[in-house]
């Protein structure tokens, strides 16, 4: 996003982007071998295990929502810092290529499970319904929220409580965990369908602020020209209990192989914080987003909070 990034919310844009190498050059193509794109059944019900299938390709597809710094188009190269963590971790396991579909943020789940692609790389935070419906890799980044205001924060905002019976609207990004913050607690709120569209909306007096991962808006106000400014991270607080939360790779339920497999190399670096910041420092992370030990993919899926606090 660096001089105004544009956020891609498009769907058939697919980029090409070289695991183990530095550059990434975007090219249209569709998947062969284990890629999920192109149609074809590449999951471990279709006849065969997903993992010896990408390595025999040689590619793997994800899908992603243009939402940086996690994954995103930068004047044609798929990039961020999921993006780089899915370059070291499949380069590892023989997948020497990445490739990413881009989507809509809401059709990510149902296009994996649908066979478009063969993981998600998003970032995407790790919660109850959603582990319904996929399969999550354990915990890659642990999140905060913020809030996007104007300049000098005229109605002091701090937290989603800020908005509680204030008469204010918060903007939050559709499918995103804002979005149910603002839901649970009441809130006067609208969605809108990407970052640049969350800017907008405050820069255009449609709300008075813009809820979305800390990481996220700082990168946001650090890469583009607009006059907002970004609050303290906080963790957000439903009923007493604070919202701690993580997030990870998605892949099919039945696809155990690839999972397995991404966890086993992604327990290597998580437990390195030197190597997990070589990874993806460049994107603005630091240990501050490093998961704790205690924080699993299997608390965050049964949506038990309380043990985290």
């Amino acid at each position: 996003m660096h001089n105004r990034r544009s956020f891609f919310r498009g769907s058939g844009l697919v980029l090409s982007a070289a695991a183990l190498g530095g550059g990434l050059a975007a090219c249209s193509q569709t998947s062969t071998g284990g890629g999920g794109g192109g149609g074809d059944d590449s999951s471990d019900g279709g006849g065969g295990d997903l993992l010896s299938k990408l390595q025999e390709a040689g590619t793997i597809t994800v899908g992603f929502a243009g939402e940086a710094p996690y994954s995103f188009d930068d004047n044609g190269d798929l990039t961020g810092a999921t993006v780089a963590m899915h370059r070291e971790i499949f380069g590892e396991l023989g997948i020497d290529e990445v490739v990413g579909k881009v989507t809509d943020w809401n059709s990510l789940i149902p296009g994996l499970n649908a066979g478009q692609f063969d993981a998600v790389s998003a970032g995407m935070s790790i919660l109850p319904e959603r582990c319904a419906e996929a399969a999550f890799s354990e915990p890659e980044f642990q999140y905060t929220t913020a809030l996007m205001v104007p300049a000098g924060n005229p109605e002091g905002l701090e937290n989603m409580q800020s908005f509680v019976d204030s008469g204010l609207t918060v903007a939050t990004m559709s499918g995103a965990i804002e979005s149910t913050y603002a839901t649970d607690l009441g809130l006067e709120s609208i969605e809108v369908g990407g970052p640049q569209d969350g800017v907008d909306a405050v820069t255009s007096g449609n709300a008075d602020a813009f809820a979305l991962t800390a990481i996220s808006l700082n990168w946001l106000a650090e890469n583009s020209n607009t006059d907002l400014e970004v609050t303290e991270s906080f963790v957000a607080e439903i009923d007493g209990v604070k919202q701690v939360g993580a997030g990870g790779t998605v892949f099919r339920k039945e696809d155990t192989s690839v999972l397995d497999a991404y966890n086993e190399k992604l327990a290597e670096i998580i437990s390195d914080p030197e190597r997990y910041l070589s990874i993806v420092g460049d994107f603005g992370f630091t240990e501050e987003e490093l998961p704790p030990e205690d924080m699993t993919a299997a608390i965050l899926c049964e949506g038990d909070l309380s043990s985290l606090q």
